[in-house]
């Protein structure tokens, strides 16, 4: 009887309409590199879009600023822009940016492709690791970057023409003059306005598919590279992998020369293994690792075959000269610089050569320790020697006999130590020392 009575409460609330539910903001995923383009930065973009594809957001905003890189690093970043069920959108910012080399060809593969006021983009000629090329191969190549280009730059609307003189004439375009020339979509002077103007904007994926931007109010996700990946993106720079390799070969150098403390030789062996692994994701010039055995040969000859320091030179030219070289990138800035060439050259072949020196001297060099040492040293004699008698050698007091029978020496004579029979010295006063040696 009593459930009765609010049985016409129950009927109300089911006849009420559910409250609407507020729809979520669409969420924009943002990366930021503003690096060079090498296989860490590669992949902290292909992590990237795959972490906005699993959260479902309306798109991604590549904020981009870079002198360029590695063209297989920028193969595998436009494939994974192309085949990104996520729209991405590429951001040539903030002002002074540039999208050089490399990132020319990330620019124009985006659905949407921006630049911000003051920001430039274009010079996109491939270069072989910086080295002179013949006609037959700078055509090959040439021909590969224009067909690696046009593959993709049709299916978004590009000025293929335009885009064919940044890459063959190392052609580069302002902000204003790449929109008139199609070669990007919008110039906007923020991310927020950027966003603002893109949403309710149709476009077409590299699939031919047609989709609208919706992306009013979106919240921008900022996705950070990981601990791993910023530890990788420090290895990979030239100057460093070169550094981390010198020193750990000093440290390791040491540890022979030194043996038993364990510790230079610990860190060496792990700056050395870093080192390795960081030129491992680097364009390396094979010729620069034959000088750089030939220096280290050469250091070594000179302990072996002194020559004043000519080998010893000849190693610290041939040091420099295979460091500049080592790391041969497409650009400046993935190369070794020649004053870290230099000062790492010279530092590490001027210590190995003054540590070798030292070692093959100390080599040479006879014992210091025991009776056996006095050979040859002065002696002071306290006493009458007729022919024995005592001296003192060194702060200490030795019972000596005169080697010539018949001899004798005065108190305070200088006497020079020709043998040692026990705890008895044979001595000679110096000026019959000097006559025998004559």
């Amino acid at each position: 009887m009593r459930l009765r009575k609010f049985w016409p409460l129950v009927l109300l609330l089911a006849i009420l309409p559910a409250p609407a539910q507020t729809a979520a903001a669409p969420t924009v995923v943002k990366l930021v590199v503003h690096d060079t383009i090498q296989p860490v930065s590669a992949g902290y973009i292909r992590n990237g879009l795959q972490h906005a594809a699993t959260v479902h957001a309306s798109a991604v905003l590549l904020s981009l600023g870079t002198p360029g890189g590695l063209l297989d690093s920028t193969r595998e970043i436009v494939s994974a822009i192309d085949s990104s069920p996520v729209p991405v959108i590429v951001y040539v910012a903030p002002t002074s940016s540039r999208a050089g080399s490399a990132g020319f060809y990330i620019l124009e593969a985006a659905d949407i492709a921006a630049m911000a006021p003051g920001t430039n983009a274009g010079a996109a000629h491939p270069v072989l690791e910086g080295t002179t090329m013949d006609p037959v191969l700078k055509q090959k190549i040439e021909n590969d970057a224009v067909a690696f280009f046009r593959s993709y730059a049709s299916h978004r609307g590009r000025d293929v023409q335009a885009a064919m003189d940044a890459i063959l004439q190392s052609k580069s375009y302002t902000d204003a003059e790449a929109l008139n020339l199609k070669l990007i979509d919008i110039i906007s002077p923020s991310e927020a306005a950027l966003i603002a103007s893109l949403d309710g904007r149709p476009i077409t994926r590299f699939d031919g598919s047609h989709v609208i931007l919706h992306l009013a109010a979106a919240r921008i996700d900022t996705l950070m590279p990981s601990l791993h990946e910023r530890v990788l993106s420090h290895l990979v720079n030239p100057d460093l992998a070169v550094l981390m390799l010198i020193v750990g070969g000093l440290l390791i150098y040491l540890e022979f020369h030194v043996p038993g403390t364990a510790v230079p030789g610990a860190i060496g062996t792990v700056l050395v293994l870093l080192s390795f692994f960081a030129l491992n994701l680097l364009p390396i010039h094979h010729a620069a690792l034959l000088l750089l055995l030939a220096a280290l040969g050469l250091i070594i000859a000179e302990t072996k075959f002194p020559s004043h320091g000519a080998l010893a030179l000849a190693g610290i030219v041939s040091l420099v000269f295979g460091l500049l070289l080592l790391v041969d990138g497409p650009i400046p800035e993935m190369r070794v610089h020649l004053s870290t060439a230099l000062s790492l050259g010279i530092a590490f072949g001027s210590i190995t050569s003054v540590l070798a020196y030292l070692a093959v001297k100390a080599k040479r060099n006879k014992s210091v320790l025991g009776p056996q040492s006095m050979l040859g040293c002065i002696a002071t004699a306290l006493q009458p020697l007729a022919p024995s008698g005592q001296v003192e050698i060194r702060g200490e007091i030795w019972q000596a006999v005169l080697a010539t029978p018949n001899a004798c020496a005065a108190p305070g004579q200088q006497l020079r130590v020709q043998a040692v029979e026990g705890l008895t010295l044979q001595v000679e006063p110096i000026r019959e020392a000097r006559a025998k040696a004559e």
